[in-house]
C-alpha cells in the first residue's frame, strides 16, 4: 500500500525535479515507511511507502533486467501463485507487486485478467518507450490523471496534481449538481474540471505522454444463472468465500477488522475466526445516546461468539464537530457520506496497533442487499421505481434553480450502458452500482480516511473470484420475500447464528441531522455566508433551512455543510481550524 505518482514529459525534455518534489510531498501520509523514485528521460516516478509486504526488499521502484520499472500502490493478492506460474522469472524481491511487472514482461497488458488484488499501478516500459498505468475491477484504488500540452501526469490523489501545479481547482458544475443531489460523482471526470479517473479495471497505454491504447476488464457478467439450489450454493460460496478471506489475510504485519452488527461483517468476522488460531481484533463505532440506531449488542454478541478481541470506539457530538473539518479536507474527490466520520476514526484508534484492516464494503452491492434493488424489481404499479429518481434537494428550494440542471446525467449513462445481455433489473442495478456508487462513494472513503492515518484496508468481498460466483445467482437467491442477500443471510444464519442474520436491518447511520438541528440557529449564517455556497444558493433560504427540522431538511443541511466545508479546504485551499465553527467563522 502507498502512494504512487509520476510525469510523463510530452516534449521529451527532462523531468521538473521541483514537480516531483511537491507530488511526493502531498502524498508523504500514505506511506510513511519509505519513499522512492525512479527517472529516465521524460518519465518520472514517485512512490511512497506502506510496508505491509516483503517488508526487507519490497521499496519501489521495482526494476526488470530489461531496463522497465514500476510503482504500484496496493495489493496483488494472488501472488504466491502467480509466481509459481512464472517460473522461469528471475525474481528481485519477495514483494506481491513484482508479479505485476514479471506479468507484463511475458503477456503484455492482456496478463493483467490474472491479477486479484487492489491496485493502482505504473510500469516504464523501457523496451517499447511506453508508460502502462492499469487500475483494479473494482476500483478499489485511486488514481488520477492530468493531460497539459507539456506533460501526461498521475497520483493517487487528485490533491497531490493540484499541490504539483499541474491543473487548478475549477469545479466543473455537472459534478457539483451530482455531489449536491445523491453524495457522490460519477464517471471519468471528477470533480476538478480537467482531472481524470482511471476507471475501474481501466488499463491506459501512452507513448510520449499520449494515450494510445485503452482497454477495461469486466469482472461481472452479462446473465445470470437459472438452475442454481440453494443447497449447492451454499456449498460453494462456503469455499470461495474461505478463499478469498485467506488470500486477503497474506500480509508481513498484523491484521485487525472494522465491526458493524451487519452481515457483511458478521460474515467476515466469523471466516476470520475459522482461518485465525490467534483471536481477531475487531472495531466498532459507536455513538452517544441519540436517535439512531446503535448496532454494538449484536456486534458485542458476534465478537463474543467468535472470541474477539472486540474494541468499541465510541463518536460523540464533539468528534462530528471538531473532526469533520479535517474530514472534509481529506475528501479531495468528494464524497458526502456521513460514514466517512466514523470511519475516519475508527482508522485512527486502529492504525494506532495495526497496519491492515479488513472490511465488508462490496457485500450488499454483489449479494442484492439495497432496498433500492427491490424497489427496482418491482413493476411501477406496484410501488416499484428507477434508482436514484430523486436527489436530496428535490421539492427544497434553496438553490439557484440553474445548479441542478442534469443533476443524473451520468447515472442515465451507467444506467443505459449496463443494460445489456441477459441481466434482470436485479443484476443491472447491482452494475450500475458497480460502475459509480461502489468506487465514487464507498471505496473513495474507505482509502482516503484510512490512508489518512497510515492504515490499509482490504476488501474481500470485492474479489474477481467472489464477483463471478455471487454476481450470476439467480435472482432468487439475491433477493427473496423481500428479504435481500438471501444467500449470505442463509449462509451467517448456519455459521454464525448469534448475528441474527434474518433479523429486520435498521441500517447504519450516524446522527449528524439531529446534531446540525441543534446548532441550527449559529451554524445557518456561517454556512450560508460561506464562497462555495453563496455561488449556489440563496443564503436567507440556507439560514432558514437550518432552522427547519425534518429529516429531509436534515440531510440537506448536511450536504450544505459539507459542501461548504470542501471547498474552503480543497478549491480555496484554507488549511481547517480546530472545529467547524472556527472554520466557518468570518
Amino acid at each position: 500500500m502507498s502512494g504512487i505518482a509520476g510525469i510523463i514529459v510530452r516534449d521529451g525534455s527532462a523531468v521538473p525535479m521541483s514537480k516531483m518534489d511537491r507530488l511526493c510531498t502531498a502524498l508523504g501520509h500514505r506511506g510513511p515507511d519509505g519513499e522512492g523514485r525512479y527517472v529516465k528521460g521524460p518519465v518520472g516516478f514517485i512512490q511512497t511507502r506502506l510496508a505491509i509486504i516483503d517488508l526487507d526488499t519490497g521499496d519501489q521502484p521495482i526494476y526488470h533486467e530489461n531496463g522497465s520499472a514500476l510503482v504500484a500502490n496496493g495489493e496483488i493478492y494472488n501472488y504466491v501463485e502467480l509466481r509459481k506460474s512464472l517460473c522461469e522469472a528471475s525474481f528481485k524481491t519477495r514483494s506481491d507487486s513484482e508479479t505485476a511487472l514479471r506479468v507484463y514482461a511475458r503477456d503484455n497488458i492482456d496478463g493483467f485478467d490474472a491479477l486479484r488484488g487492489m491496485y493502482a499501478f505504473a510500469i516504464h516500459d523501457a523496451v517499447e518507450n511506453q508508460v502502462v498505468l492499469c487500475r483494479d475491477p473494482f476500483g478499489i484504488k485511486q488514481l488520477y490523471y492530468v493531460e497539459t500540452p507539456e506533460y501526461f501526469a498521475f497520483a493517487s490523489e487528485a490533491q497531490a496534481l493540484i499541490a504539483a501545479g499541474l491543473v487548478g481547482r475549477d469545479v466543473r458544475a455537472d459534478a457539483r449538481s451530482e455531489l449536491l443531489q445523491v453524495q457522490f460523482t460519477t464517471g471519468s471526470d471528477m470533480i476538478f474540471d480537467g482531472i481524470k479517473r482511471l476507471l475501474p479495471g481501466e488499463t491506459i497505454v501512452l507513448s510520449n505522454g499520449r494515450i494510445i491504447d485503452r482497454r477495461r476488464r469486466q469482472v461481472l457478467g452479462d446473465s445470470a444463472s437459472v438452475g442454481t439450489h440453494l443447497e449447492a450454493a451454499l456449498t460453494d460460496w462456503d469455499r470461495v468465500f474461505e478463499e478469498s478471506v485467506r488470500v486477503h489475510q497474506r500480509s508481513d504485519v498484523d491484521y485487525a477488522m472494522f465491526l458493524s452488527g451487519g452481515v457483511d461483517s458478521a460474515s467476515l468476522l466469523g471466516m476470520m475466526h475459522r482461518l485465525n488460531e490467534r483471536p481477531v481484533t475487531a472495531y466498532t463505532a459507536a455513538f452517544e445516546a441519540s436517535s439512531v440506531h446503535d448496532e454494538r449488542e449484536i456486534a458485542r454478541d458476534v465478537a463474543k461468539a467468535c472470541n474477539a478481541n472486540h474494541i468499541e470506539v465510541m463518536f460523540s457530538e464533539r468528534d462530528f464537530w471538531t473532526l469533520l473539518p479535517e474530514v472534509a479536507a481529506r475528501m479531495d474527490d468528494p464524497v458526502a457520506d456521513y460514514a466517512i466520520l466514523p470511519t475516519y476514526k475508527l482508522a485512527s484508534e486502529a492504525a494506532r496497533d495495526f497496519k491492515v484492516v479488513l472490511c465488508g464494503e462490496g457485500g450488499d452491492e454483489l449479494f442484492g442487499g439495497y432496498g433500492r434493488y427491490r424497489s427496482v424489481m418491482r413493476p411501477l404499479l406496484l410501488g416499484g421505481r428507477v434508482m436514484r429518481s430523486k436527489g436530496t434537494f428535490d421539492k427544497i428550494d434553496v438553490l439557484r434553480p440553474d445548479v441542478l440542471e442534469g443533476w443524473r446525467d451520468g447515472i442515465a449513462a451507467s444506467e443505459s450502458r449496463e443494460n445489456r445481455g441477459k441481466r434482470s433489473r436485479l443484476a443491472v442495478a447491482q452494475a450500475v452500482d458497480c460502475s459509480d456508487w461502489l468506487p465514487n462513494d464507498l471505496l473513495i472513503k474507505l482509502d482516503r480516511m484510512l490512508m489518512a492515518h497510515g492504515l490499509e484496508g482490504r476488501t474481500p468481498f470485492l474479489d474477481p473470484m467472489v464477483a463471478e460466483f455471487a454476481y450470476q445467482l439467480p435472482d432468487r437467491l439475491k433477493v427473496r420475500k423481500g428479504v435481500g442477500k438471501f444467500l449470505l443471510r442463509s449462509w451467517l444464519e448456519r455459521c454464525l447464528p448469534m448475528a441474527h442474520p434474518f433479523a429486520k436491518k435498521r441500517g447504519f447511520t450516524v446522527p449528524v441531522a439531529e446534531w446540525i438541528s441543534g446548532q441550527g440557529k449559529h451554524l445557518g449564517p456561517l454556512v450560508a455566508n460561506q464562497a462555495g455556497i453563496l455561488e449556489i444558493a440563496d443564503p436567507s433560504k440556507v439560514e432558514k433551512l437550518f432552522n427547519t427540522p425534518g429529516k429531509r431538511e436534515g440531510a440537506a443541511c448536511w450536504h450544505l455543510l459539507f459542501y461548504a466545508l470542501w471547498h474552503q479546504a480543497n478549491v480555496l485551499g484554507h488549511a481547517p481550524e480546530k472545529d467547524v465553527f472556527e472554520t466557518l467563522a468570518p
